[in-house]
């Protein structure tokens, strides 16, 4: 992977395809390789240049273990549009990565042409509240989960119960998740964005087309939430995709693709 400078930070991406650009940011702990088995595939069929990347955080982009911002990552995703000559672009963020889409699009409307978000919410409520404090708490205290209840944990967590319900799926999945290393001290600087103010207010100046997505099993970031999210933006669309967790972009990829690239081909008004 290509390596550039931006923001004071190095920052590790991957460029496939051609036609017209769209930038793709990870929630907390994912790399850009997660992408890479069904969406990219996806948008560069339909005729798009897909730029993925590591956020700061995760290795090998710079993994900055003492801290950072929402907006420091904010001002990542505009470096790596500027360094690559890409607005406006399309953006598509999911989860903490919805979370600086929204940001971006506030803050920098002229590198933008359309964002996608994913399993996306505006403000944190009680029990996302203390799921975060406890994640911070148990990397804090120095606890190593052993592999097969850290799968089964992410499994609970982020599927719905129509992908745990099927026995030949989850085996799968478990694989997957044990073999998935834990995340390290930038992943840990991560989770500390997780404790997010309440931003619904400010969203009403969003000025570029956003199509929220919402996951209707999702525990980590209910649709509800979502749903907030696109009330908030004037003109925003909404949908909900059925028998989905916070993971339903992997669990219901032909879904998840199809209202990007539905979304990608509307008409821009000007």
């Amino acid at each position: 992977m290509p390596v550039l400078s931006v923001n004071g930070i190095r920052l590790h991406y991957k460029d496939t395809g051609s036609g017209e650009p769209v930038v793709m940011i990870q929630g907390t702990g994912g790399s850009h390789s997660v992408w890479n088995l069904h969406q990219v595939p996806a948008l560069t069929a339909a005729g798009y240049r897909v730029i993925t990347f590591d956020n700061r955080g995760i290795p090998p982009s710079s993994e900055c273990p003492e801290g950072f911002s929402v907006a420091d990552m904010v001002g990542d995703v505009a470096g790596l549009i500027e360094r690559l000559d890409l607005a406006p672009c399309r953006v598509v963020g999911t989860s903490l990565g919805a979370h600086v889409a929204q940001e971006l699009a506030l803050s920098r409307p002229d590198l933008l042409r359309q964002v996608v978000l994913m399993a996306t919410r505006g403000r944190v409520d009680t029990v996302r509240s203390a799921l975060t404090l406890a994640e911070i708490e148990l990397y804090d205290a120095g606890v190593v989960l052993p592999p097969r209840y850290r799968s089964v944990m992410r499994a609970l967590h982020n599927l719905s119960p129509r992908t745990l319900e099927d026995d030949q799926a989850m085996l799968d999945w478990l694989d997957v998740f044990e073999f998935t290393a834990p995340g390290g001290p930038g992943n840990r600087a991560q989770l500390e964005l997780s404790k997010m103010e309440n931003r619904l207010g400010a969203y009403a100046d969003i000025a570029v087309p956003c199509h929220v997505i919402a996951f209707s099993d999702d525990l980590i970031t209910p649709a509800h939430l979502g749903r907030e999210v696109a009330d908030a933006i004037p003109g925003a669309s909404f949908q909900e995709i059925a028998g989905c967790g916070h993971y339903g972009y992997l669990e219901d990829p032909s879904t998840v693709n199809k209202c990007m690239i539905d979304f990608f081909s509307l008409p821009i008004s000007q």
